[in-house]
């Protein structure tokens, strides 16, 4: 029987869409400007009418185009709005450049983002391309397992972003979350107002007893010290998300760490993962765990910023790791999710354990019980020396 862990929790059957939706209500941002894109629409169409209904007093922005949403966005934020948006795939990508400009001068916007594939062939259905292909423009990135994480991840995010003045997206998978009903559990309005607490920027533009410019061209002079104090601010991010997560366990009961362990203390094999899929991943070591096989998993909630020592000490003692990436970097080698956790092994002097990467799930196909099963297994061989590791990227259900 599932129960709340919250004394004032309310169980509900929402999608997590449904779920994002509502997180965004409670929050009440000044400002939401928003363009339609499958399978995100749900987020701020709702929220529209919460809007429409009169429960919440935002400024409701409806744009052309996910490039205007974006700048929509920002601009009210740096006039010292709290300003949120949503999105996915192709609407992500048209955001590229404000991205990138929301994150260079420093503002807080907070993002709903459902994850599904990106063009060309055109494709509807959930992977990890969109957002992987932004994790380098300097937004904080949350991903969720399932409708509780991405409505507890969208009311940590507003206070993440604005302690450490970066943007942050949260993250579910198209379909598999955006669209399924699962049981969550959801906290009265007045909580959730007085943790997130009154936005109280630092500085903004309306702000007419402090004038100051904002986004002025700078050159070779100041440039570079501008985008070292944003990779800095991503690092000491770090700190503010721990604190966060720790206050949020103290006022709701719930824990959020940048990883998840799953029986990965003892654990002699593993896979490391993002989002949905470690729901099944868990089962599968439930299962090998019952026949005697030492599995773990390791999943990642935050991937940006990508806390490396930590998940460098979580894999020391593990003998072989499979790593799934549910995007491909088409580099010719690795796929992103690889590439940080082996570079984070050995940045931290971990030589042990051997690893191989998985792309899988491209376009939203299915990946089961069967097929992890099988790579654990495979992981079995590796760790015996049975197996050779792999010098390239392997593909998980792609038909040759």
């Amino acid at each position: 029987m599932i129960k709340t862990v919250y004394s004032k929790g309310k169980l509900v059957a929402k999608t997590g869409n449904e779920v994002m939706a509502e997180a965004m209500r409670q929050i009440e941002p000044d400002v939401v400007a928003a363009y339609p894109i499958t399978p995100a629409t749900e987020i701020v169409q709702i929220f529209s009418q919460f809007v429409a209904d009169g429960k919440v007093k935002t400024e409701f922005v409806a744009v052309e185009s996910e490039h205007s949403a974006m700048s929509a966005t920002l601009a009210a934020c740096a006039a010292g709005a709290r300003a949120m948006t949503g999105t996915s795939s192709q609407g992500l990508c048209l955001m590229w450049e404000m991205l990138n400009i929301a994150a260079g001068l420093r503002l807080p916007v907070v993002m709903a983002e459902v994850n599904r594939a990106i063009s060309a062939p055109i494709n509807i259905h959930g992977d990890q391309s969109d957002t992987m292909g932004a994790r380098d423009t300097g937004w904080i990135q949350i991903y969720s397992e399932n409708s509780q994480e991405a409505y507890d991840n969208m009311i940590q995010a507003i206070r993440i972003a604005e302690q450490a003045k970066l943007p942050a997206m949260v993250t579910t998978d198209g379909f598999i979350i955006s669209h399924c009903m699962e049981v969550a559990e959801v906290y009265p309005d007045e909580d959730v107002k007085k943790f997130i607490g009154e936005y109280k920027p630092e500085r903004f533009l309306l702000d007419i007893k402090r004038p100051y410019t904002l986004g002025s061209i700078e050159l070779q002079d100041y440039y570079f010290e501008h985008r070292w104090q944003l990779a800095q601010a991503m690092r000491d991010s770090t700190k503010v998300i721990a604190e966060v997560g720790a206050d949020f366990k103290k006022t709701f009961g719930r824990e959020y760490d940048f990883f998840e362990k799953y029986k990965l203390d003892d654990a002699e094999l593993a896979i490391v993962v993002i989002g949905s899929t470690a729901g099944t991943a868990k089962v599968v070591v439930d299962q090998l765990r019952e026949k005697g096989i030492k599995a773990g998993l390791l999943k990642v909630r935050v991937f940006r910023p990508f806390n490396g020592e930590q998940i460098a000490k979580d894999l020391a003692n593990i003998k072989a790791i499979a790593v799934l990436d549910k995007a491909d970097s088409c580099s010719g080698t690795f796929a992103p999710l690889f590439t940080d956790v082996a570079s984070a092994l050995y940045a931290n002097g971990i030589t042990t354990p051997k690893l191989v990467n998985y792309v899988y799930g491209l376009g939203g196909r299915e990946i089961g019980i069967k097929d992890l099963t099988d790579i654990y297994a495979a992981l079995g061989e590796i760790a015996s020396g049975k197996r050779a590791v792999s010098k390239n990227v392997e593909y998980c259900g792609v038909r040759i």
